[in-house]
C-alpha cells in the first residue's frame, strides 16, 4: 500500500477536483511547483508523498490530455512525464507542449523503456531529461531541482551599497543612476570596499587584492584611492568613501555613518 499522508487532507472527496482539475490532486506547499502526469497510481502517489514531505508542491495528472491541459493552462516549474499514458502518450504531450503551446517548462521523462530509440525520440520532441523506472527518489528531486535551475536566467551579480551600485558581470558602476567610469585598478579597489561595507579595509589588504605578491610604491595606492573617491564622490553633495588614518578605507553611505 502506498502512504497517503500528506495528501488525504487534500483530496476532495470521491479523488475528484473541480471544474478542470478532475482527478488532480494537490499539495499545498512552498518548493518547487511540479506536475506528475503518470498513469501508474502507485508510482504517482510516492512521488507526490516523497516532493510533498519534501516541501515541494505537487500535482498529478492520470492522462495525457489532462496532463498536457494543465500544462498549459497552469504555471509549473517542472514536468515529470510518463511515456505511456492513456489518451495522449508522453511524446505527444511534449511535442504538443513545445511546438503548440510554447512552453519552455522544464520537463522530465519517466518511463519503464531503456531502448536507446526511445530517448532520442523523447529528447527531439522536446524533453530535457529522461529517467528509466524505477528510480530513487532522491534523485528525481535532485534532477528536477537542477533542470529548474538550468531554465532559469542567471542572476545578475550587483553590488550596492547606498545608491552606488556595481554589476560585477558587465563592470559598469552607477551612482544614482549615473553612471560612473573607473580604470581597472579602480574598479577592484570598488569591488573590495563594496564587498566590505560598512567595515574598513586595510592598506595592506587592498595593495594585496590588486597587485598581489608584487606590491608597488608606497604611494600607489594612495594615488588610486584619490581617483577613485574623485569618481564616485566628487560630483555629488555626499561622500561614501572615507579615510581611516593609519588603519585603511571603508565605504558607507553618509546615512549609515555613526
Amino acid at each position: 500500500m502506498v502512504s497517503k499522508a500528506g495528501i488525504g487532507a487534500d483530496l476532495i472527496e470521491g479523488g475528484e477536483l473541480p471544474h478542470s482539475d478532475a482527478g488532480a490532486k494537490r499539495l499545498e506547499s512552498v518548493g518547487m511547483r511540479v506536475l506528475v502526469i503518470e498513469d501508474n497510481p502507485d508510482i504517482a502517489e510516492n512521488i507526490a508523498d516523497y516532493l510533498g514531505d519534501r516541501g515541494h508542491h505537487v500535482e498529478l495528472a492520470a492522462d495525457g490530455l489532462q496532463g498536457f491541459q494543465l500544462a498549459v493552462t497552469r504555471d509549473y516549474d517542472v514536468i515529470v512525464l510518463d511515456l505511456m499514458l492513456p489518451g495522449m502518450d508522453g511524446l505527444e504531450v511534449c511535442r504538443r507542449l513545445r511546438q503548440e503551446a510554447r512552453r519552455p517548462t522544464p520537463v522530465l521523462m519517466a518511463t519503464a523503456r531503456d531502448a536507446l530509440q526511445q530517448k532520442l525520440s523523447g529528447f527531439e520532441t522536446g524533453a530535457d531529461d529522461y529517467m528509466v523506472k524505477p528510480f530513487a527518489l532522491q534523485e528525481l528531486e535532485a534532477r528536477l531541482s537542477v533542470l529548474i535551475r538550468r531554465s532559469k536566467p542567471p542572476q545578475a551579480r550587483v553590488l550596492t551599497v547606498g545608491e552606488l551600485s556595481f554589476n560585477l558581470d558587465t563592470l559598469v558602476v552607477q551612482r544614482a543612476g549615473k553612471q560612473v567610469q573607473l580604470n581597472p585598478i579602480a574598479l577592484k579597489l570598488l569591488q573590495c570596499l563594496m564587498e566590505a561595507s560598512p567595515s574598513v579595509v586595510t592598506r595592506q589588504e587592498l595593495e594585496m587584492r590588486v597587485w598581489g605578491e608584487e606590491l608597488p610604491d608606497s604611494d600607489s595606492l594612495r594615488v588610486h584611492i584619490h581617483s577613485l573617491r574623485a569618481a564616485i564622490d566628487k560630483p555629488w553633495p555626499t561622500h561614501y568613501l572615507q579615510t581611516r588614518h593609519g588603519i585603511g578605507y571603508r565605504l558607507v553611505p553618509p546615512e549609515a555613518t555613526p
